[in-house]
C-alpha cells in the first residue's frame, strides 16, 4: 500500500513539475513578446489593421478653345455606416431619425433601413453600404443626417471617395478628347488628348490618408482629415471649337448612316496656325449604331487614292519635267503599264492637258506623267516626296499616330508598277491627318505646319505653358507651282470631279478620292467591292481660313461610293455651316466702313420690304436670298420656289399683281 501511495506521489510531483516548467516557459515567452519582440509584433498588427492609402488627386480639366468644358473629373462618394461604433445611447436616440432621412433620400422605407442596420449591429458587422456613387452636394447632405453627423468615431460614418471622368459633350469627339485608365497592375491605357498629357499635366499628385481595417476587406478612415492633401492636376486648353466640332460630327454621322458605311473621319484645321478645330471619328457597332470607336484620323494609315494625285503632279511641276499645258494621252480609258492595265472611269478622256488630267482625276494621265519622267530615276520622285516629309509621321501629341509607307526600290512592295501606282495613290499609305497637313500647306502659301491640338496649359487663370505654331517645312514648292495647283483645285470643284459641290455663294477648292480597299483577294473583292471615299481641300478658295478632310470607309456600293457623292457633301455642308453659323469676328476691321454698293442694295431691299405688303414687287436683279426674305415676310402667305442660285433673273408673277393666299411664286436665279 505504501509503495502504491509513493508511486502516486511521484507521478503527482512529475506532473506538477512539468506544469510548473510549462508555466515558466509561457511566462518567458510572454515577457519576450512583450519586451523583446513587442515592437515588431505591434508593427505587424498596425500594418494589418491600419494602412496609409493613396487619395487620387483631382485630374485637371480639358477645355475647348473658348473655355467650354470637354472633360472633367467628378468626385463620387459611397456612404456606409459602421453600426458598432456608436454607443447604445447615441444609437437608440438617432437610429429612427437617420432611417427617416434615408427614406426621404432614397424612397425606400424607414423600417427596412432600421432592420438592416440593427441586424448588422447585432451580428457585429462593421460595414453596411447605404448609398453608392452620389455627388458632392449629396455627400454634404449625408454628413448632416442624424447619427452620421457625429462623424466616423461616434456616428460610424464611413466615406469612400473615387473620381470619375466625364465628358459633358457626350460622344462628340470622345476618342480625340480621350482618357487615361490604369489597371490594378499599374498598366496604363492612354487615348487622345487626355491620355497624351496625363502624366505631364493632368494627373496631379495623390494625397495620403490613414484607414483602419474593419473586416470583410473593408477599410474606414481613422480621422476625418487627410495626412497629405492631394494636389490637383493642371487644366489643358485645346484648339477644338465646339461649334465647328458639332457641325463636323453631325455632318459625318448623317452621311455614314445614309451610306451604311463601316467608319469615317473628318478633321477641320485652321490654315495659318495648324490648330485642329474639329475632329470626329465614328465607327459602326454590331447594332448599326455609330460611336467614337478609334481615332482613324491620327492612327489609320491607308492607300489615299486620288487625293495623292495632287502630290504627284506637284512633284512633276516642281521638277519642271512638265507644265500644266503638257498634253497627256489617256487613250480610251485603259492603258497597259508593265503587263498591268490601269483604267479611268467612263470611256476615257483622250488627249488632255496635265492640268485637266488632275481636274477629271485621270489615273492614266497621272500614271503616264510619272512613269514617263521618273521610271529611269524613281529616287528623284521619291526624294521630292520625302522633302515634303510625307515619309515620316507628323509627330502630333496624340499617342498612336499611324506610320506612312512610301516604298523605295528594294522594298518588298516595290516593282516596276510601283511608281505608276503611286501616281494615283496606290502601293503606299498615309494617314488622313498627313494628307490634310499637305493640302493645308497649299492653302497656307507653301508653309507646312504641324497639326496642333493644344493651345495652353493653365492653373486656374495662370498660364503654365503656351503652345505656338510649329513649322515643319518653310516652303514646299515655288510660288509658280502653288498658284498653278491652287487654280486646278478650284477648277476641280467648278468643272471637274467635284462640280456637283459647286456653289455660287461661296468658294471651295479640293480634290476627290476613291480607292479600292481590302482587295488582297481580288476575286473575293469583285464579288463584294469595298471602297474608301475621300475629299480634302480648303475654303474659301481665295484667302483660305480652314482646311478639311473627310474620309469614309466601305460605303454601301448599292447607294454610292465615289468621293464626290459620299464625302464631298460632308465637306460642303461643313463649309456652308461654318460660313452661316460661325461668326468670324476677328475679320471685322471697323464698324464705320461704308460701301456704296452695299448701302444701295440695302436701301433697295428695305424699300421693297416696307412698300410691298400684298402686291408682287419686282425682285429681278436682287440676290436670291434677299428676294426670298421679302416674299416670305409679306402680309400674304405665299409659297416661293427658287430655281438656281445667285441673282434673280426672272419671276413668274409680274410686279404690281395682287397676291392671293397660298399662291406659288417661282424665281429663277443664276
Amino acid at each position: 500500500m505504501a509503495t502504491t501511495e509513493k508511486n502516486i506521489l511521484n507521478r503527482l510531483y512529475f506532473v506538477s513539475g512539468s506544469l510548473f516548467v510549462f508555466a515558466l516557459a509561457v511566462v518567458f515567452k510572454l515577457c519576450s513578446i512583450q519586451f523583446v519582440e513587442g515592437d515588431r509584433y505591434r508593427a505587424m498588427a498596425q500594418k494589418r489593421t491600419v494602412k496609409e492609402m493613396e487619395i487620387p488627386a483631382n485630374r485637371g480639366n480639358v477645355y475647348s478653345a473658348d473655355g467650354s468644358l470637354l472633360a472633367t473629373s467628378i468626385p463620387k462618394y459611397n456612404i456606409a455606416i459602421d453600426p458598432l461604433t456608436s454607443s447604445n445611447k447615441d444609437f437608440e436616440k438617432y437610429i429612427k431619425p437617420l432611417c427617416d432621412s434615408l427614406q426621404a433620400y432614397t424612397g425606400k422605407s424607414s423600417s427596412s433601413f432600421q432592420n438592416r442596420i440593427r441586424k448588422a449591429r447585432a451580428s457585429k458587422g462593421q460595414y453596411l453600404l447605404l448609398v453608392r456613387d452620389i455627388s458632392y452636394s449629396d455627400y454634404v447632405r449625408f454628413r448632416n443626417f442624424p447619427l452620421l453627423e457625429l462623424g466616423a468615431i461616434r456616428g460610424g460614418l464611413v466615406v469612400e471617395q473615387e473620381t470619375k471622368r466625364e465628358h459633358p459633350m457626350g460622344g462628340v469627339a470622345e476618342r480625340s478628347i480621350g482618357y487615361e485608365r490604369i489597371d490594378e497592375n499599374g498598366y496604363a491605357t492612354r487615348v487622345g488628348i487626355d491620355g497624351a498629357f496625363g502624366v505631364k499635366y493632368l494627373r496631379g499628385k495623390n494625397g495620403k490618408r490613414l484607414k483602419q481595417r474593419i473586416g470583410n476587406g473593408k477599410w474606414k478612415p481613422v480621422r476625418d482629415a487627410n495626412e497629405v492633401e492631394p494636389e490637383n492636376g493642371l487644366d489643358v486648353y485645346t484648339t477644338i471649337d465646339v461649334n465647328i466640332q458639332d457641325i463636323a460630327h453631325h455632318s459625318l454621322l448623317g452621311q455614314l448612316e445614309h451610306y451604311e458605311a463601316d467608319h469615317g473621319t473628318v478633321v477641320v484645321m485652321e490654315v495659318k496656325t495648324g490648330e485642329i478645330k474639329a475632329i470626329s471619328n465614328l465607327g459602326r457597332n454590331t447594332e448599326g449604331k455609330y460611336y467614337e470607336r478609334l481615332n482613324y484620323a491620327v492612327g489609320e494609315s491607308h492607300e489615299p487614292g486620288s487625293t495623292f494625285k495632287v502630290m504627284a503632279l506637284m512633284a512633276a511641276l516642281e521638277d519642271k519635267v512638265i507644265d500644266t499645258s503638257t498634253i497627256v494621252d489617256t487613250q480610251n480609258g485603259s492603258k497597259q503599264f508593265y503587263g498591268r492595265t490601269i483604267y479611268d472611269s467612263g470611256s476615257g478622256h483622250g488627249k488632255i492637258t496635265a492640268a485637266r488630267a488632275l481636274e477629271v482625276s485621270s489615273n492614266i494621265g497621272l500614271a503616264t506623267i510619272i512613269d514617263e519622267h521618273y521610271s529611269n530615276n524613281p529616287e528623284k520622285f521619291l526624294d521630292r516626296i520625302e522633302k515634303w516629309r510625307l515619309d515620316q509621321p507628323l509627330g502630333v501629341s496624340i499617342i498612336g499616330e499611324g506610320l506612312p509607307d512610301i516604298p523605295r526600290p528594294g522594298a518588298a512592295n516595290w516593282s516596276r508598277n510601283a511608281l505608276p501606282s503611286m501616281a494615283y495613290g496606290y502601293n503606299m499609305e498615309l494617314t488622313p491627318l498627313q494628307t490634310l497637313a499637305f493640302y493645308n500647306a497649299i492653302a497656307n502659301n507653301g508653309e507646312l505646319v504641324k497639326p496642333r491640338f493644344l493651345k495652353a496649359v493653365k492653373e486656374f487663370d495662370r498660364e503654365i505653358e503656351v503652345f505656338e505654331k510649329e513649322v515643319l517645312v518653310d516652303k514646299i514648292c515655288s510660288d509658280k507651282t502653288l498658284l498653278e495647283v491652287k487654280n486646278i483645285l478650284k477648277n476641280v470643284v467648278v468643272r471637274g470631279t467635284g462640280k456637283r459641290l459647286y456653289s455660287s455663294t461661296f468658294s471651295m477648292a479640293g480634290k476627290t478620292g476613291t480607292a479600292w480597299t481590302d482587295y488582297a483577294d481580288i476575286e473575293a473583292w469583285r464579288k463584294d467591292r469595298k471602297y474608301v471615299s475621300s475629299f480634302v481641300g480648303y475654303f474659301p478658295a481665295d484667302n483660305p481660313i480652314y482646311s478639311c478632310i473627310v474620309v469614309i470607309h466601305k460605303p454601301s456600293t448599292e447607294i454610292g461610293y465615289y468621293g464626290a457623292d459620299v464625302t464631298g457633301p460632308v465637306f460642303k455642308r461643313i463649309a456652308q455651316k461654318i460660313y452661316t453659323d460661325t461668326p468670324l469676328i476677328d475679320e471685322i476691321k471697323s464698324l464705320e466702313v461704308q460701301n456704296a454698293e452695299v448701302d444701295n442694295n440695302f436701301k433697295t431691299y428695305n424699300d421693297l420690304a416696307n412698300t410691298y405688303k400684298t402686291i408682287m414687287p419686282n425682285v429681278v436683279g436682287l440676290p436670291a436670298m434677299d428676294a426670298l426674305a421679302i416674299l416670305e415676310n409679306m402680309e400674304v402667305d405665299v409659297k416661293v420656289t427658287l430655281k438656281g442660285n445667285g441673282i434673280v433673273k426672272k419671276q413668274s408673277i409680274s410686279k404690281n399683281i395682287k397676291l392671293s393666299p397660298n399662291q406659288t411664286i417661282v424665281l429663277e436665279a443664276s
